[in-house]
């Protein structure tokens, strides 16, 4: 067949010697799903010796090992900067042998030492309490991709390639990983590597030929039919293909260095020779048996080749004598005297065929990437402020303001090559247009005519893919740099279970003293609910909020800046933190400006505040607190406190605004948490409080139900009301604008009497000509769209911020 590797090339005693070291990972392997002790057969196997729930996978991982130890042959031959990411991660046990026949999993976890003892301990602590997962996990050296959750390897690949020139990332996809959608997507991701500027992706896509109990897809193609697939997505695929092992390492060492050879032939045309035509990037196709040199019959059914393979073979060694026979038998059948010396080590002559140093794929640097990382440049936020002589008084974009400071943070990294912004075609569209005065969208097929903002080489990644973007910059962030990611806020849910992954990581590498801390991943959701009036219902939906919030405290942020200024100063601040997603949303329309830079650095280092302009209690207890986070929210509710202090101008009222959500919960519940004293200096111990809230109002009440006056708290949000519309009927919908707010006011206040009811009824009033309006004129009322603050005689003065 085409494209099918042959079986000339390496020295018979190299390829001896690979097969014995693949044979000692594959040993390792079986001995971690199965063993808790007499690791090295030093006696013969007794019920005692196993392992009282066997938990692992063993189908995927002897076609790992195989590629792992031919990778390191290539590495040491080709001097090769290399990362390994498990797209079937589930071969965990795989991923750990290699880095301890390595030497990098003692180097890093010293009690597991190269002997009899620390093998011991390597076995045993395999999917068992207190000991490591069965994936390969942060806990992993080398492993920046889990693999629990299938279908993001390939693009985790590509976005830790983006700006490695000197880097291969080579990328085991599993055949049943490859149905994923994400991962379908994935393929294209070679339409926007530059061979000139970022590294290479070597996918090495493994038909091992099942699932968990059903047939892979592309391993029931045929050949042909998958050659041409792989080929219509851009790439050259070598096939590799069968299960007689010395034959397969000839075969798959000959495809591998046709590959190197490839892989640097397009890199030189493109950074010696000028070549800017986009390449066809190698890849193998490795089809094996599932669960290859493992019992080939158990009870009677075959198992080697089939989906009997994917988990525990023998199910009960422990308990039934037959399968304990089998499983001395597998493990003897790798011949462990020939592979270990009498105390317990990988003998020398097998232990040189890994890499040194930082050349192993376990100890590799890119892997590690806090060791790389390196903080932006960045210029100060204060000089893009928008100038607000009085509060809203000045009507800017808030996302528009961002973007002119995100272009000069392209251009003061330009050099170092560490900031990307990605998004799925929605740069423009959130406003943030002013990034392309300093860079353009890199993309590698044919720029036609007319196309705009595209070249070869640029900061901004876009494709149509939110699982994209969210792999491309999860990979690029966990080898060391810094990005943001853009989107319309109702579609970043798209994301959710990537999100899952990524804050699972964080929180677990925050205990392990080794991984060095990463970039935060930095969200920003524009095109939020409020102004999706134009697109409708399906574009209509807050509760990405909601989800994030359920991760660890230690990991999640959710920034709700009121105005532009504020959205510098945290986005400023996202950008110069480790560690955490933070989740930032922001308005891409004009709107009132409320506070001046100054102000609003205070504000936000506060994170919530009284906004003392706005309100009129000063001195005394308020009568009720006019909470609000969010930009729409906060238009609202001064819009309401306006009104109130109008039409009842002995009423004291508080404006409290909350940038930062997590100040909600207690601080035993989160670092940024107020204490109870400080929350009830703000909010107080016993006046209603009226909080106009961005999204779905349950969570503030979720994250405040500990609070003292969480009894007099009542939130209005989005309650699942939307259409296409107008701006202010969207609030209106949901009990969120101003003339509700006014209504809630009066109804928590009975003491206000005659005269609240007639400024309720006035609201009420208002409510029915807006109805009348919009459906008459297709717009907001002139009073609603030409608003703006003033504050009341009584008002208090500016500097109380």
């Amino acid at each position: 067949m085409a494209g099918t590797s042959g079986e000339a090339g390496l020295a018979p005693e190299l390829l001896r010697r690979m097969d014995a070291y693949w044979r000692a990972a594959n040993y390792l392997s079986v001995g971690q799903i199965y063993l808790y002790d007499n690791p090295l057969l030093r006696e013969p196997l007794r019920p005692a010796h196993i392992k009282p729930r066997l938990l692992g996978h063993w189908g995927t991982t002897p076609g790992q090992n195989f590629i792992y130890v031919h990778l390191n042959r290539v590495i040491r031959q080709y001097d090769l900067d290399m990362i390994y990411i498990s797209g079937p991660g589930h071969g965990g046990p795989a991923v750990v042998a290699n880095t301890y026949l390595e030497g990098t999993y003692s180097e890093v976890y010293p009690d597991v030492s190269q002997d009899a003892a620390g093998l011991a301990r390597l076995v045993r602590q395999f999917s068992f309490p207190g000991g490591i997962p069965s994936h390969a996990a942060p806990e992993t050296p080398g492993s920046i991709h889990e693999g629990g959750e299938l279908g993001y390897s390939l693009s985790h690949a590509f976005g830790a390639a983006f700006d490695n020139p000197d880097l291969v990332v080579a990328c085991v996809i599993g055949d049943g990983e490859a149905e994923t959608g994400p991962l379908a997507t994935a393929w294209h991701g070679n339409k926007f590597l530059d061979p000139a500027t970022d590294g290479a992706v070597l996918p090495i896509l493994h038909l091992n030929g099942y699932k968990i109990a059903n047939p892979a897809v592309l391993a029931r193609i045929s050949r042909e039919e998958l050659g041409e697939l792989l080929r219509g997505c851009g790439w050259t695929p070598r096939f590799v293909e069968g299960d007689e092992p010395a034959a397969m390492h000839a075969r798959m060492a000959a495809a591998l260095d046709e590959t190197v050879a490839e892989i640097r032939r397009i890199q030189h045309a493109a950074r010696a020779e000028g070549a800017t035509a986009r390449p066809r990037w190698p890849m193998l196709v490795l089809a094996t048996p599932k669960g290859w040199t493992g019992p080939k019959v158990v009870d009677g059914k075959p198992v080697e080749g089939t989906f009997r393979a994917h988990q525990v073979p023998l199910d009960d060694p422990a308990g039934n004598p037959e399968h304990l026979a089998q499983l001395e038998a597998w493990l003897r059948g790798y011949r462990p005297e020939e592979l270990f010396d009498e105390a317990g080590r990988l003998r020398p002559e097998l232990a040189e065929l890994a890499p040194r140093g930082l050349r192993r794929m376990g100890a590799n640097p890119h892997a590690n990437g806090g060791l790389l990382l390196r903080g932006l440049r960045l210029p100060d936020f204060r000089d893009y402020a928008v100038a607000v002589p009085e509060p809203g008084a000045a009507d800017a974009a808030d996302t528009e303001v961002l973007g002119r400071f995100l272009r000069d943070v392209v251009r003061w990294n330009q050099e170092g090559r560490n900031f990307r912004i990605f998004g799925p075609d929605e740069t423009v569209s959130n406003r943030l247009g002013a990034v392309f005065e300093a860079t353009e969208r890199q993309w590698e097929a044919p720029i036609e005519p007319g196309d705009e903002h595209l070249a070869r080489a640029g900061r901004v990644m876009e494709v149509l893919s939110e699982h994209q973007c969210q792999g491309w910059l999860e990979g690029y962030l966990l080898t060391g740099r810094h990005g943001l990611f853009n989107s319309y806020e109702a579609f970043i849910h798209i994301v959710d279970s990537m999100f899952n992954q990524h804050a699972k990581w964080l929180k677990v590498t925050r205990r392990l003293a080794w991984r060095r801390p990463i970039a935060s991943l930095n969200y920003l959701l524009a095109s939020h609910v409020w102004r999706q009036d134009h697109n409708g219902f399906t574009h209509q939906d807050p509760g990405f909020i909601d989800h994030v919030i359920n991760k660890k405290a230690e990991v999640v942020r959710v920034y709700l800046p009121p105005d532009a200024n504020c959205l510098l100063s945290v986005i400023d601040h996202c950008l110069r933190s480790r560690h955490y997603v933070n989740v930032v949303v922001a308005g891409k329309h004009p709107a009132p400006q409320w506070l001046a830079m100054d102000e609003a650095v205070r504000h936000c280092a506060m994170g919530a505040g009284i906004w003392a302009w706005a309100s009129s209690d000063q001195g005394a207890q308020p009568d009720v607190v006019m909470a609000c986070a969010g930009d729409v929210p906060t238009l609202e509710t001064l819009a309401a406190v306006a009104m109130l202090r109008q039409g009842l101008p002995e009423l004291k009222v508080r404006v409290v605004n909350v940038v930062n959500l997590m100040k909600l919960q207690p601080e035993r519940e989160h670092p940024h948490g107020l204490p109870d004293a400080d929350f009830d200096a703000l909010f107080t111990r016993d006046r209603p409080i009226i909080f106009a809230y961005h999204g779905y109002p349950w969570l503030i009440h979720r994250l405040t139900y500990r609070r003292t006056n969480h009894d007099n708290l009542h939130v209005r949000g989005y309650k699942e009301e939307g259409t296409i519309t107008t701006p202010f009927d969207m609030t209106v919908l949901n009990d969120l604008d101003r003339y509700h707010l006014v209504q809630d006011v009066i109804d928590r206040l009975p003491q206000l009497g005659a005269r609240g009811a007639y400024l309720k009824q006035e609201a009420q009033d208002k409510l029915v000509d807006h109805r009348r309006y919009i459906t008459t004129y297709g717009q907001d009322m002139p009073e609603v769209r030409g608003w703006r603050w003033s504050a009341p005689a009584k008002g208090g003065t500016r500097a109380g911020l």
